[in-house]
């Protein structure tokens, strides 16, 4: 009987040994993590390696390697570094923002292009140095001799090209203003986003495609010859978000803002060095290009001036999108505005419901009302606001929509008693429609009759009999409308 007792307990802690050696094993960082590193050791003694150093700085003159910058930034930010043994962890330039830093002596594995290569940050001690010991850190790149030839000089275009875009989209962001012909800035902090924007949504998405087209066109725009640049017109009545555009834009792209304003510059000498001063990956902007075109007889500036800094031999920067932004074009030569100068017109119009709207949900966050029907009555008699009056209104009195909508119907009803313009509702009125990169966007379009939908002439013609005042001049440069 106690031998059977024996083996009946024997048996029972064998097998309770097996299923923990068998769960063991198959734990992730048990069987898998023991035969990779297995598989890598094998390999490691298999293949022929070579080591190439990336120092921190130059050994002869003690300045900063930037290429040593570009490694660590692009060695920090791949997936792999969470599974190194050791990682540090540093908090970011924005809240709840955690980066990740390799520790040093620790590898970290890379694949491109089907190759396997690694990277080990290194710290050496000199202890000879004439004050004191000195730490030098370096980025140790470990790769296959047979790989080498296929895959290395595409692998560190590969990092440039990686980490200049991590750069990009953790720079802080800055606004110049010039004085004295030079660039002077300060942090850009303006929240507006393309999601907030307070215009058509299929306009948006139009635009926003062509933005984030235009960032993926350089090998395009270079392959025919062009400057990888592009130029927005935006016009419209003032309050209509033409500015709140600009600022979104720029946090969309990351890019630095250059406000050039044209009365404060000497002459045409002064206005192209401040073309030259700026960067790529910027906006330069150009606000009230009319106003400053009616007054052109008093400014320094000349027409051929002006022509040169829209789209001369100087304007050769890569990377910028140049922004004009104007009330209205009436009686502007259609010579500055055309194709290749200005590749998109966008129309900015006085509010209209649909617009309402909008602005509702953000500031209010009120999607339906009661009230809706009766501000959209007063629309639709051809009562306006712009965006920004409206917008304040909803501001002030955001505790109680109810106020708040019943003092929009007192200002639109005050509005439309005082004379106001009827909206034409053409927020979808673009000019040219997003082209390929490169491709020349028309400027001119079909008559107003022949692009405005059939309800909306019906709409007018109502309007007119009721008297009311005709509408600011429309958009003849849209092919949107038709899509």
């Amino acid at each position: 009987m106690f031998v059977i007792v024996y083996w009946f307990f024997l048996l029972c802690f064998s097998i309770t040994c097996l299923i923990f050696v068998v769960r063991l094993f198959l734990h992730r960082t048990a069987l898998i993590y023991v035969v990779r590193r297995w598989g890598e050791w094998v390999e490691d003694r298999v293949h022929v390696h070579q080591h190439f150093k990336v120092p921190e700085f130059n050994d002869s003159t003690h300045q900063e390697n930037q290429f040593y910058r570009r490694v660590s930034l692009y060695v920090n930010s791949l997936a792999s570094i969470e599974d190194s043994d050791f990682t540090n962890l540093f908090s970011g330039k924005k809240p709840n923002d955690i980066l990740l830093s390799l520790d040093d002596r620790q590898p970290i594995h890379d694949v491109f292009l089907g190759a396997r290569v690694s990277w080990i940050n290194e710290i050496e001690r000199d202890d000879h140095h004439k004050n004191h010991a000195v730490s030098r850190r370096s980025f140790v790149l470990r790769i296959k001799k047979k790989d080498k030839r296929r895959i290395l000089k595409p692998y560190l275009q590969h990092i440039h090209t990686v980490s200049d875009d991590i750069e990009q989209r953790r720079k802080e962001l800055k606004i110049h203003h010039h004085s004295n012909g030079k660039w002077k800035s300060v942090p850009f902090n303006h929240p507006a986003s393309f999601d907030s924007l307070v215009i058509d949504a299929d306009l948006k998405t139009k635009i926003r495609h062509d933005l984030e087209t235009f960032l993926k066109s350089k090998q395009y725009y270079h392959k025919l010859g062009r400057v990888w640049k592009r130029s927005y017109l935006l016009y419209g009545p003032s309050g209509t978000g033409k500015s709140s555009f600009i600022s979104a834009t720029a946090n969309l792209l990351n890019y630095d803002v250059y406000n050039v304003n044209l009365s404060q510059t000497i002459d045409d000498a002064d206005l192209n060095m401040l073309l030259l001063q700026t960067t790529s990956k910027s906006l330069i902007v150009v606000e009230d290009l009319d106003r400053y075109v009616s007054e052109r007889s008093r400014s320094p500036i000349t027409s051929s001036g002006l022509l040169n800094f829209m789209d001369g031999i100087l304007n050769f920067q890569d990377e910028r999108i140049m922004i004009f932004t104007m009330n209205a074009k009436d009686g502007i030569d259609s010579d500055l505005l055309r194709p290749g100068r200005v590749d998109m017109h966008i129309y900015f119009p006085m509010c209209d419901f649909n617009s309402f709207k909008n602005l509702a949900n953000n500031y209010l966050g009120v999607k339906d009302h009661k009230l809706f029907p009766q501000v959209e009555e007063i629309f639709q008699s051809g009562a306006t606001m712009s965006p920004a009056e409206i917008s304040e209104l909803m501001l002030v009195n955001r505790s109680s929509p109810s106020r708040a909508l019943k003092s929009l119907i007192s200002a639109l009803q005050s509005n439309s008693r005082n004379g106001g313009k009827v909206a034409a509702r053409l927020s979808d009125s673009v000019a040219s429609s997003p082209a390929p990169p490169s491709v020349v966007e028309e400027a001119g379009g079909a008559a107003w009759k022949e692009t405005v939908p059939k309800e909306f002439r019906k709409l007018y013609g109502l309007l007119r009999l009721k008297s009311c005042k005709r509408p600011g001049s429309l958009d003849h440069d849209s092919e949107l409308m038709d899509q």
